[in-house]
């Protein structure tokens, strides 16, 4: 029930504020009746109508438009113009690498590089990790396991 008595007492000073605005606003038009009118100091505000291409038929309105102008000339521009493309390019110049054409699939295989290097490395990690534990389990001396190896190595290079 209080917010009824508080819904009340803003309405009365809403109404209170509108009768202010409207006595301000009568007190304007009292005193703009007495002296100048508004209507007459907004028309001498307003800006002059300029015409571009409209020709009007009154004379008043006539002093508010501007004179026709003339084609500017360009010959002058267009045979500087055909000067400049009748040069010639020379031919030899061009990259051939450029212009041949790419491979269907190059995007793919850009794309996948940083990919397979990662795998590459990891690949490697675990062949190694595999030697280790080969060797461990034979245990077996590296030297002799390094000598073994080589020898093959020779072997094979041999029988090429």
């Amino acid at each position: 029930m209080a917010d009824v008595g508080n819904l009340g007492n803003e309405a009365l000073k809403r109404k209170e504020r509108l009768k202010a605005l409207r006595a301000k606003k009568q007190k304007r038009s009292a005193h703009n009746d007495d002296g100048e009118h508004e209507d007459s100091s907004e028309k001498e505000q307003l800006p002059k109508p300029i015409f571009r291409s409209y020709k009007p038929k009154s004379e008043v309105l006539k002093e508010g438009s501007l004179p026709r102008i003339k084609p500017e000339d360009v010959s002058e521009k267009v045979k500087d113009q055909l000067e400049s493309a009748k040069t010639d390019h020379s031919i030899d110049e061009v990259d051939l690498t450029n212009l041949a054409p790419r491979k269907p699939d190059w995007d793919l295989k850009r794309d996948v590089a940083k990919k397979l290097e990662k795998l590459e490395r990891r690949t490697q990690r675990a062949i190694a990790e595999l030697i280790r534990e080969r060797l461990k389990a034979s245990k077996e001396d590296f030297a002799n396991v390094i000598n073994a190896a080589s020898v093959t190595e020779n072997q094979v290079d041999e029988d090429d």
